[in-house]
Order: structure tokens, then sequence, then C-alpha cells
């Protein structure tokens, strides 16, 4: 959840300019009831239907409108870090109970700072706030690959409890940063997540496609899954289908929405027949379809 982090940059969500609005702090957001967890649908590549969602934060300010995280991350200090990210935990661990009444068990995602994971307990969090209910799937904490190389003795230091617990990291935005192989082995993680700008052009560009290949084949030697972020045209989407990559998000498959509107449509879903699509997402990603 770091400002560097394009969960939260308007590169691949477009959103109003942070340049027009005044900077809402996010503790003053946060006291106001300002601050929503929005989610981005991830779709299965294999199966083709929905598999999970991330949580992402926004500020719906009553005069400046809806604000995007490069309007309030710039810049905020690690007690405000840990302060949002306790929030999106909590709202997080609350909202699948929504998704789990309206028929749908999803694995849902956060992002997380690396320096939360010593500020907030987020295993006590989880222990005592997570669903009860025996379909839980767990939850996905989200740690971008720079960060967690740089400073990865908090991470190794906190998985087990966090895997006793439920909870299982992701390395995101991986190839944007300077990973470390030897880092990562010693970290368990059970998603790498291939940064948008590999992503982008891997059907036509051969680079990014070597270096997607890399990554999924990477991911799967670990023991792990690989996700396509910011998938934007379906040739990329049949192209990382091809290369074995396990699941997939992006503009192309749904953008962020409101809680309310995603369980709107989980709803919808479940009270119609499902539609031939064209393409290989198939019926079941239809959800995704919507914005």
């Amino acid at each position: 959840m770091t400002a560097r982090d394009p969960n939260f940059e308007p590169r691949r969500f477009s959103g109003p300019s942070a340049s027009t609005q005044r900077r809402i702090e996010v503790d003053e957001a946060l006291r106001n009831n300002w601050l929503e967890i929005w989610y981005q649908p991830k779709i299965d590549l294999k199966r083709k239907c929905l598999a999970g969602a991330e949580a992402l934060a926004r500020i719906r300010h009553p005069q400046e409108g809806m604000l995007w995280p490069a309007s309030f991350l710039p810049g905020i200090d690690d007690d405000s870090l840990a302060h949002l990210s306790e929030h999106a935990l909590l709202t997080t661990l609350r909202n699948w109970m929504d998704f789990a009444e309206a028929g749908f068990n999803l694995h849902l995602a956060i992002n997380v700072p690396a320096s939360a994971l010593s500020r907030v307990p987020i295993g006590e969090i989880v222990a005592e706030h997570r669903p009860r209910a025996e379909s839980w799937p767990g939850l996905i904490i989200e740690v971008t690959e720079d960060q967690i190389v740089r400073d990865i003795a908090p991470a190794q230091k906190i998985a087990p409890a966090l895997e006793a617990c439920g909870v299982a990291i992701a390395i995101d935005d991986f190839g944007a940063g300077y990973s470390s192989f030897s880092s990562l082995r010693d970290l368990p993680f059970a998603e790498l997540k291939v940064d948008s700008s590999f992503v982008k052009n891997c059907a036509a560009d051969a680079t990014n496609a070597a270096i997607c290949q890399t990554a999924i084949d990477l991911a799967h030697r670990f023991g792990s899954v690989a996700v396509a972020e910011g998938i934007e045209s379906m040739a990329d989407l049949q192209a990382l289908a091809v290369m074995g990559c396990d699941f997939g998000q992006g503009m192309l498959v749904a953008p962020p929405m409101p809680k309310d509107r995603f369980l709107e449509l989980l709803r919808q879903r479940l009270n119609r027949p499902p539609r031939p699509q064209a393409g290989p997402m198939g019926a079941s990603a239809a959800v995704a379809a919507a914005g």
C-alpha cells in the first residue's frame, strides 16, 4: 500500500488528477469515514471463472469527490500507512462474509507495505476477526518485490505465524524491482504477481513475453501461482493463458469497483442463466465484464 504501488497509481486505473485536488490526509479520511475499500476481480485463466478480488483504497471526499491513491499516498508516513493497512484488513475480512452470503467463496487480497508487517499485528487481527466459516479460503497479503527484498527479515519472521492463521504472502509487481532470487528462496509466498509493464503487449513484444514466461515458470518452480496484473487486451490474455499463467486481473477483465457494486454483480450472476461470450473467458466470467 505504498505510494509507488501501481495498484494505487492512476497509470493503471484512470482517475482524477492529483494536481487538481487538495491533499487529503489518510487519518483525516479514517476519522470521517471517507475511506472506502474497492474490489478488482481476479480471474482463473485455466478454469475460466471468477476466483477472487484485490482490495484497493479510495477516498470519497464530500467536496473533492472520489480520490485515487495518487492524491493521498505520496508522502504518507509509516503510522498512517499502518492505520490504512489495519482498516483495509478489517474491512476485507468483514466483506468476505457478504460475498459468501451471495454464494461466492472468494480469495481476497490486500496490499500491505513492508513497514506495516512489523507495525500491524496482522496475525492477531486475523485470528480475532476472520470469518468462522469452514469454507473461508484465507487471505492474501501483497507486498511489492522491491520492498520485501530490501527488508526481507520482518516478512521471514512473520510468515510462519501468518500461514498458521490462514494468511499467505504474495510478491507484487514482480520484475519491476531488483529481485534477489536467493532472498525470495527463503520466503514462503503463495503468489508471484507479474508487473503490468511486462504484461502489456506481451502477445507481440518478444522481450515482454520472455519476461512473463520466466516469471510464470519461476512461480511454478517455487510451488506458487503466477498472477498477471494490468491485462488490457484479449491478445495479451490469450498469450498469458498459453504461457501457463494461473490468474489475471486488469481493465480487460474488470475495473476496480465499490464493494456494493461488486456484490450486486455477484448476485446478478447467480440469478441469471449463463450467456455465451466470445473469447476464452467464458460465461462464468460475465460478472467481471461489467464496471
